[in-house]
């Protein structure tokens, strides 16, 4: 447990390269247990998630050579071996599913504690992973502690309708199809620019892959999958986060930013505050000229609204960030998240520091924006960027605020305090209580 102590009221300034997107990084890692040549990956960020996984590929027997300072990460599973009665997958981190497929796929065998969990953003069902796992020919055991799933004979091609559009349903589904037999196709799939990413690198492989970036993938298998060398580009939750830091704190950081074409919702959002993003040369950044304020809706006598689902709605995963900048702007907005029914019961945490945000419903927020706000202690839930929304307002407020049990950031951004102190920011970790 890990406490966030914030000095706040600077105005945050100068240029910032954001780190990889954690939700490419982690199905890319386990995708790479699917070939046995070697692998360079550039720009792998330090945070837990990665550390535990590449744990368990050395517990495993593969070569892991990683230099975080640059972000280099070499990977060879020639020497791979796995025993379900002494490997286990890691706890507290929901991409351990998508180790399943790679394991099925080499040794016929994977398990899975049943506690594997994320974020507590609400129910998270391993039933549709199941469904997959099943329609590709694997047989699911449920034991006392573990789910085991086994593969009598090789994996064959499937056809399958996701009931939603599930990200590491998606991705565990073309794990699944990359080396299955025959040609697979899945409706309703997930394309959210990490899955894109996660589907460039299986391409980069050599996996057959039609559909990148819509809702229908088509996978022809392929005998087996090569090695070579990947970069991984800008998270594109952390730019609209530098972006968001920027306006809260009436700032101007420059953030590095190579694939704007991701961004006309995300900017038309924030558009809804009173804040002009602006993409040159790969770089972005935010404009406010005259404060934040809503737009008030052109059709009368109703709310300015954020409707999350997923892409190529507005990302579920960013709410919390423009839940920050509402706090903070002259009017009312109703924030709607419609995948997760435990995202928005931090509501309470906002009004110690003087706002006024009312849960309508498990899936419904109403921010009444522009009250005068106080420094205050905050407990964090254990959902990223929850923790990063309240340590904007504490950064964008005079005074000295503490955000307790922030440690969730480290799952997605490594050395996001120090960044965020090298733009202007003084904040500082402490050990918890």
């Amino acid at each position: 447990m890990a406490d966030l102590i914030v000095h706040g009221g600077a105005p945050l300034r100068g240029t910032i390269t954001p780190s990889a997107n954690k939700n490419a990084v982690l199905p890319i890692l386990c995708a790479t247990l699917l070939t046995r040549e070697p692998l360079v990956l550039l720009g792998v960020p330090e945070i837990t998630d990665v550390k535990k996984i590449l744990e368990v590929f050395r517990t495993l027997g593969s070569e892991v050579k990683i230099d975080y300072a640059s972000g280099r990460l070499e990977l060879h599973h020639k020497d791979t071996r796995f025993d379900e009665a002494t490997h286990r997958l890691p706890e507290e981190m929901r991409s351990s599913v998508m180790l399943i497929p790679p394991l099925l796929a080499r040794f016929g065998i994977a398990r899975i504690e049943n506690d594997v969990q994320g974020c507590t953003l609400g129910a998270r069902e391993i039933d549709p992973h199941v469904e997959v796992f099943q329609s590709f020919g694997g047989e699911v055991e449920r034991h006392p502690d573990a789910l085991v799933v086994r593969a009598q004979r090789p994996l064959t091609a499937a056809q399958h309708w996701l009931d939603y559009a599930s990200v590491t349903t998606t991705e565990n589904f073309v794990l699944c199809a990359a080396l299955a037999k025959g040609t697979s196709q899945l409706m309703n799939a997930a394309s959210e620019p990490h899955v894109q990413e996660f589907c460039r690198f299986m391409q980069k492989l050599g996996a057959k892959i039609e559909g990148v970036g819509t809702s229908c993938l088509t996978v022809t298998g392929v005998e087996v999958l090569g090695g070579g060398e990947f970069r991984f580009v800008e998270d594109f939750h952390e730019v609209v986060t530098f972006l968001a830091l920027s306006a809260i704190t009436g700032g101007d950081i420059r953030v590095h930013n190579h694939a704007p074409e991701h961004f006309p919702l995300l900017d038309r959002t924030f558009a809804k505050f009173g804040v002009k993003i602006i993409h040159e040369n790969g770089v972005s950044r935010a404009i406010v000229e005259h404060g934040l304020k809503v737009k008030q809706p052109f059709t009368q006598n109703i709310l300015q609204k954020v409707e999350a689902a997923p892409w190529p709605y507005f990302p579920v995963d960013l709410l919390p960030i423009f839940v920050a900048l509402g706090v903070k702007a002259e009017g009312n907005v109703l924030f709607w998240n419609k995948v997760y029914e435990g995202a928005l019961g931090w509501a309470s945490e906002l009004g110690k520091f003087g706002a006024h945000a009312f849960m309508s419903d498990p899936h419904r927020m109403i921010v009444f924006g522009g009250k005068p706000l106080n420094p205050a202690e905050v407990e964090s839930p254990y959902i990223i960027r929850v923790s990063i929304a309240l340590l904007m307002l504490a950064v964008s407020i005079p005074g000295v605020s503490r955000i307790r049990n922030a440690h969730p950031i480290r799952r997605a951004h490594p050395r996001f305090a120090e960044n965020i102190a090298a733009l202007g920011a003084k904040v500082e970790w402490v050990e918890g209580d």
